[in-house]
């Protein structure tokens, strides 16, 4: 498995990885009618990684399987959005493997790329047990600040 810069060419089998691990990270959180919704719009969303990609601040890396053009996860970082005085100025704001790789350690993989040791911040899907674990593992802590989104509550991580 190679873990590299994802690039333009990657938009489409990055979208559909996108909407498959957000099924399998989110059933049982989410009405299942937002991943309807977000299949509905995989052209869009094609388009938009294709120029975040190539323009945005964030930067993205994926795994890639042995298998080509499959990809197993991916991990995005960058400049923290949240203005808070003392807050990292790091920020994961997406980290995501497919569930038959879970417990593998790409997870890990992936977050040792996009960030290292250093200190940052990510949100967190209230109740998504399986990440909060994740995360407490690699010394992010709730807090204590949330964020009411039409997806759901999220609760604010740190690693100093």
């Amino acid at each position: 498995m190679l873990i590299r810069a994802a690039v333009a060419d990657d938009a489409e089998a990055l979208t559909d990885l996108h909407l498959d691990v957000w099924e399998e990270a989110y059933a049982g959180l989410m009405p299942d009618s937002i991943f309807v919704e977000r299949r509905s719009e995989r052209a869009t969303r094609i388009d938009r990684w294709r120029t975040n990609l190539g323009t945005g601040p964030f930067s993205t890396l994926v795994a890639e399987a042995d298998e080509p053009g499959r990809l197993l996860g991916f991990a995005s970082a960058g400049p923290g959005r949240d203005t808070e005085t003392g807050l990292p100025q790091l920020e994961l704001s997406a980290l995501y493997v497919r569930a038959e790789s879970y417990g593998t350690g790409l997870g890990h993989r992936l977050l040792s790329a996009a960030i290292g040791s250093a200190a940052a911040y990510l949100w967190v899907l209230d109740g998504n047990q399986r990440a909060t674990a994740f995360y407490e593992r690699q010394g992010f802590v709730f807090d204590g600040e949330t964020k009411p989104e039409p997806l759901g509550l999220h609760r604010r991580m740190v690693r100093g």
